[in-house]
């Protein structure tokens, strides 16, 4: 897994890394995923920021989220779709949101419960 991102220039000190380990697919034909625990956040959200970089290489680096906050994301991003917010995001496991409106106006919340997003339904 280090050498695949270094090819991708992610530097990823395997030193960092606690725990590596694929969990077992369902199907045959589902995509593999891999779980990385990393020693401490520090690393887990440096290699994050560099996640830009695996762009069409059909390889994602995605924060594992509790099942409500992943709700929450979902819902904010369908939300998104609809053009009711300017843009959701996740960051250190939370869900942010920007809403509509010129720069200078466009504020940045964040969103800790999914009832808080029922104002822009």
């Amino acid at each position: 897994m280090t050498a695949f991102l270094q090819s991708k220039g992610i530097m990823v000190d395997s030193s960092n890394i606690e725990a590596c380990h694929p969990i077992p697919r369902k199907n045959k034909g589902d995509k593999p995923v891999i779980i990385v625990r990393f020693v401490n956040r520090k690393h887990k959200v440096e290699l994050l920021r560099q996640g830009r970089k695996l762009k069409g290489t059909q390889v994602y680096l995605n924060e594992h989220l509790t099942k409500r906050n992943a709700d929450i994301a979902r819902t904010a991003r369908f939300l998104r779709k609809q053009k009711k917010i300017q843009s959701t995001w996740t960051a250190n496991c939370k869900v942010f949101i920007k809403l509509n409106g010129a720069p200078e106006v466009a504020k940045v919340l964040l969103i800790r419960d999914i009832e808080e997003l029922d104002k822009y339904q």
